[in-house]
């Protein structure tokens, strides 16, 4: 054994053996000796001494410590980083054409229950934060019920709006042009402003018409989540539906008209959205005055703009950066003699505060007794095709 081992052993009886009153005279010499005769040893087991061939026992030296000091400034807790606050996620759900009328209405009286109508994308429509439609006939009980037969007289029964309701509606674009529909001519402004009532009885909100035409043009505004979202709606398509100074009816899609209700309603809401009624039916491409109106809206300061009235899909495109869809198809109607008739899209838009973030178009078929339906998968597919081929048409900017 190495003398340096028999030397740490012998100090360490010496310990044992010691009293505590004389621990502490002597524990200061003791070390200085050890370390000194350690010392020694070790040069002399270096030397050729009696130390094994394993590898040495290596004690470090005592070093400066790198940790702090608990008395150290540096130790104190620091200020938690203050979390930015998240911001809402709000979906807003907007369908295509409904005009419950004509053989729509005549299936309804049959079943004597028009909830039919939205009982498979009603839980859709009430998932979202805000859902809006846009209502082409009026829903009256003035007007006699026309039956199953082609017209151009849109009057549904006021049970219609319950239904709306029940199917989980929140406002409705009534800038259109079958709102004053009647079938005879002196109940017109009657059906009309019965309509407007019908809606807001179930809790809707119409936009787009009233006693006149500054009353038409007023902005309908809804917060959720703490942001403002104004919506405005103006048409272009039935004269006989225009409002004025003096006249009930619908806000007039002009482009003074259109700057004028968007800026309006900029000054009362976080995010505004146009909701024009305009174009020709049947066809996907927007013509030139939908295109032509559509950057008045952006520049006016609309967020997004979404259109109806075609009774087909139509294209969508982005202008500075603001999204315009300009026509969502047919969402419960009652023509089968073209299938395009009969297809549409439902446009969910998401909004992460007041900014615009995403958007989806979700297809769907109507029946000929107004019963709407998600389109099966490939029928889907050439309902987008058929948009995304119509955006490949679109003018250049």
């Amino acid at each position: 054994m190495c003398p340096c081992m028999l030397w740490r052993n012998y100090w360490g009886r010496k310990r044992r053996e010691r009293q505590l009153n004389t621990w502490n005279m002597a524990i200061g010499v003791k070390r200085l000796f050890c370390l000194l005769t350690a010392f020694w040893l070790l040069a002399a087991c270096s030397r050729g001494g009696d130390f094994p061939e394993s590898s040495p026992m290596i004690l470090p030296m005592p070093s400066a410590s790198l940790v702090p000091s608990p008395t150290q400034e540096s130790t104190k807790t620091p200020a938690p980083i203050p979390t930015p606050t998240e911001l809402p996620i709000t979906r807003l759900l907007f369908t295509g054409v409904i005009v419950p009328a004509r053989c729509v209405q005549a299936a309804i009286d049959e079943r004597e229950d028009p909830n039919y109508l939205y009982d498979e994308p009603r839980e859709l429509i009430q998932s979202a934060d805000l859902s809006i439609g846009t209502l082409n006939a009026t829903i009256s009980d003035f007007p006699p019920r026309t039956g199953c037969k082609q017209t151009y007289v849109l009057v549904g029964g006021s049970e219609n709006a319950d239904a709306l309701a029940l199917a989980g509606f929140d406002v409705m674009s009534v800038a259109t042009n079958h709102i004053k529909n009647c079938g005879i001519l002196t109940c017109g402004d009657l059906a009309f402003f019965d309509t407007l009532e019908n809606l807001r009885r179930v809790g809707i909100l119409p936009v787009g018409a009233g006693d006149n035409l500054s009353q038409a043009l007023e902005p309908v505004v809804v917060e959720v989540n703490g942001i403002r979202f104004g919506f405005v709606s103006l048409g272009q398509i039935e004269p006989m539906a225009f409002a004025d100074e003096d006249t009930p009816g619908i806000a007039v899609l002009t482009p003074e008209n259109l700057a004028a209700s968007i800026a309006a309603a900029r000054v009362v809401s976080d995010v505004v959205i146009a909701m024009p009624h305009w174009g020709p039916e049947d066809v996907p491409n927007p013509n030139y005055l939908q295109l032509g109106l559509a950057p008045v809206a952006v520049e006016a300061g609309a967020d997004v703009v979404v259109g109806n009235h075609t009774h087909v899909v139509q294209a969508y495109e982005t202008i500075q950066g603001v999204p315009v869809f300009y026509g969502l198809g047919n969402f419960v109607f009652d023509q089968t003699w073209a299938r395009d008739h009969q297809q549409g899209v439902i446009l969910v838009l998401t909004f992460v505060g007041t900014e615009f973030a995403s958007f989806e178009l979700i297809p769907t078929v109507v029946d000929g007794d107004g019963t709407v339906h998600f389109a099966e998968p490939e029928e889907a597919e050439e309902i987008l095709m058929r948009i995304e081929a119509a955006n490949d048409r679109l003018p250049e900017r």
